[in-house]
Formats: structure tokens, sequence, C-alpha cells
């Protein structure tokens, strides 16, 4: 029986088959959170009268029986139940007759709305973590390369002298601001939506905020209609914090490709860390790198899978929202799988010396033999055309043993790393 069944009603199995879909696949995911919105629903019934004190206790000791059982890994969705809300209910009123009551002043649209948010709220936090740990590595390197040069490019010509250091803490300040995404999903995640009914609240005289304190949420989704309308959109907005963080470990991981590449030669991995070829003795593939790219140009399309899933979707509940999870849960496990394997990756790269002392690179220093001249005291414009024409005519040399002198804020001699790192703290000072 389906919690919604007449008892003189049956579904055809092909229409139960199609709309159950992957649903229960991905409920396992919230059955945890299914019991903690029920465990908060049932104290705050008991508090209002709506069941007895006893019978509200007896429902939170059998909830959190129900709990034990999740966490120690022996739940399951049985055959011809529904959902994991179904099967809770199930399993509660199996222990305790009171169990039928946990249902009053509660709609499914209402536990599935706040099973989501739970899930996800504990989702982007475990995504700020690796995103952390990455950064911290990111800056650590930094300052372990930081007089380490490469070439800089411009539309992938070679243009100024750059360095490991100055690399690395792009992309760790890069995840400062992806960061900024996802604590403001975060925001939006920890708004609690449950007892909003099926969105329309109820004639029951339920105490909202209560269920608020109880479940540790920052606020309340105050109106019924739009705490239903959270559903899809609380997931975007997660999908878009994932999508940040995803295309800076994608470009991060382009640039390893190209560093790795024999004609670049910037950096190496150890043995064990790359791949070979079936026929090419020689080969050592970046595999992690090139699949870390692809699995975050995915995760990257999720936003757009999303908004076209709630395109033109009108207020209320629609079956529609069902399939957010099978596109946004994996993509969330996906991108901490990259992250993870990315600091497994450059905790382990070899940086090559002296890679600037290369002929090919001599004119990155075209910039520093302008500069210069401009401290000598010749004009910008006729210090450029002196060393343009220099090396139109083949006569271009500079002395990288003087030296370069960088000073300003994120520059290659001023790497600004505490700076950066207070950025992250001030960020994760959000959540």
């Amino acid at each position: 029986m389906k919690l919604w069944q007449k008892e003189n009603t049956s579904v055809s199995e092909l229409i139960e088959r199609f709309t159950v879909g992957r649903d229960k696949e991905f409920d396992l995911l919230l059955a945890a959170y299914d019991v903690q919105g029920s465990i908060a629903h049932v104290q705050m019934l008991g508090e209002q009268g709506l069941m007895t004190r006893e019978e509200s206790a007896t429902a939170v000791e059998a909830l959190k029986d129900i709990a034990q059982t999740i966490a120690g890994g022996g739940f399951r969705i049985d055959e011809g139940v529904e959902d994991v809300h179904s099967q809770v209910e199930l399993l509660l009123t199996q222990r305790i007759d009171t169990g039928k009551k946990i249902h009053s002043g509660r709609s499914r649209n209402d536990q599935v709305a706040v099973d989501i948010k739970l899930y996800l709220r504990a989702a982007v936090l475990t995504l700020r973590d690796e995103v952390k740990l990455l950064f911290d590595l990111l800056q650590g390197q930094s300052e372990k390369y930081k007089d380490k040069l490469l070439p800089g490019y411009t539309h992938l010509q070679i243009a100024m002298p750059s360095s490991f250091g100055l690399w690395f803490g792009a992309y760790a300040e890069s995840l400062v601001d992806d960061l900024e995404l996802v604590a403001a999903a975060y925001a939006v995640a920890n708004k609690n939506p449950l007892g909003s009914g099926a969105g329309y609240g109820s004639s029951f005289p339920l105490n909202r905020t209560r269920t608020t304190e109880l479940l540790n949420f920052g606020g309340l989704n105050y109106n019924s209609v739009y705490a239903q309308m959270t559903r899809g959109k609380t997931e975007k907005i997660v999908a878009m914090g994932c999508a940040s963080v995803a295309a800076t470990l994608g470009r991060l991981a382009m640039d390893c490709c190209l560093y790795l590449n024999q004609n670049f030669g910037f950096i190496s991995f150890p043995a064990e860390l790359t791949t070979g070829s079936s026929i090419m003795p020689h080969k050592k593939n970046p595999d992690v790198f090139e699949l870390i790219r692809a699995k975050c140009n995915r995760i990257q399309s999720v936003p757009n899978e999303l908004t076209l899933l709630l395109a033109n979707l009108p207020s209320g509940y629609h079956r529609d929202l069902q399939l957010t999870k099978e596109i946004l849960f994996p993509a969330l496990e996906e991108l901490n799988a990259c992250l993870q394997l990315a600091r497994l990756m450059l905790s382990s790269i070899e940086v090559k010396d002296d890679i600037l002392h290369d002929e090919k690179y001599k004119y990155l220093f075209s910039v520093e033999a302008v500069n210069e001249l401009v401290n000598k005291g010749v004009p910008f414009r006729d210090a450029y055309r002196q060393v343009g024409n220099s090396i139109e005519e083949g006569r271009f040399s500079f002395d990288q043993e003087q030296g370069l002198h960088h000073t300003h804020e994120g520059s290659i001699g001023n790497l600004s790393t505490k700076e950066i790192a207070a950025a992250m703290d001030a960020v994760l000072n959000k959540f």
C-alpha cells in the first residue's frame, strides 16, 4: 500500500515502475535525514498537544532506534514500499501503534522538502571541507615553489615570467571566490520548509519555529507556498556553487595536462600516479587530470540541466521535481572525488628547475627590458619601440641573473599568501 492509496484502488505496474524510476536508489541517501525530520516533527506534536507527551517520547525513541539501523547500514526499502518516507513510517508502526499519528500536520511533499534541505546542507558542508583541504595544499605548494619560475602565456603564446608560487596561488584564490557561491547555497539550504504541508499550511496548531530550532536550521521558509517552491530552486543554487568549484578544478586539471606534456615539460608525477600505453612504452599519461577535466565539465552542466527541468513550472508541487535528486546527488559525489584526487596528485607533483634558461623563453623578458629602460628615464612608448626593434633585428638579450623585481601585491615577489588565507577564513565564517 502507498501512503496515498485507497483500499479499493490499484496502480498499474507499468505506471508504478515509470513514476518511481530511480527514486528508491537516491532515497536511501535521505533515510537518516527523514528520521531526523520526523523526530523534530514528533517532538513538536507532543509539545503542541497533537500527541500526548508519552506518545511523542515513545515515538522519538523508536525513531532513534531506526536511525541506528540506518547508521549501521541495515536499512532497506522493502519490495512494495513506495519510498523512504513510507519505509520509515512502516518501521515505526511495526514498533509502536502510535506511529500512525506522526503524519499529522505533515505532507509527503513536506517530508521530501525538509529531507533534501537537510541532505544538501550536510553535503555543502562536506564540499566546503574538501575545498578547504585543496586550498591549504595549494597555498603550501605556492610557498614551497615560489622561487621556481615558469613561462606565463596569453593566447597560449609565450608572454611574461610567472612562477609556480603564482600559479598555485592563483587557483587557491579562485577557490575563495568559489566558496562564496557555496556559502550562498548553504544559506539557502539552511532554511526550514517543514510544516508547509502540501504547500498550503495546516489547520493544526503547528509550531514551525520549534522544528526550526530542533533541526538547527538557520531560519525558516515562512510562506508555505514558497517553502514548496524551494524544491528544485535549492538544488539549482547548490549546483551553481558546485559548478563554480568544478570550473576552477577543471581549469587546473587542463594546466596540469599541458605542463606534463613533453613540449612543455614543466612538471612530472611519480609513475604510479600516471598510466601507460599498450604499444608505446614511453608514455606517462595524465589520465587522472583528464578525467577530472571531463567530470568537472559535466558538473558545470548540472545547473543548466536543472534549469531546463524546472522551466515554466507553476507554483505548487510537481512530480518533475523528483528528478532533481538523480541529477544533483551524483554530481556532488563526483565533485568531492575530483577534489580528493586533485589533492593526491598535487601533493606528489615534481617541478622542473631552471625552465626559463631554455633559449626559446628569452622573449619572456621583453617587458622587463622595457621597464628597465623606463626606470632609467626613457618614456614608455620609446622604450617599447627600442625593445621591439631589437627583437625584430635579432639583437634582444636580457640578463636573467639580475633577477626579477616584482614587489606589488599578488606578484611573483609578493604572493599575498596570508591575505588570501584571511579571505578564505572570512568566507568560511559565513557557514
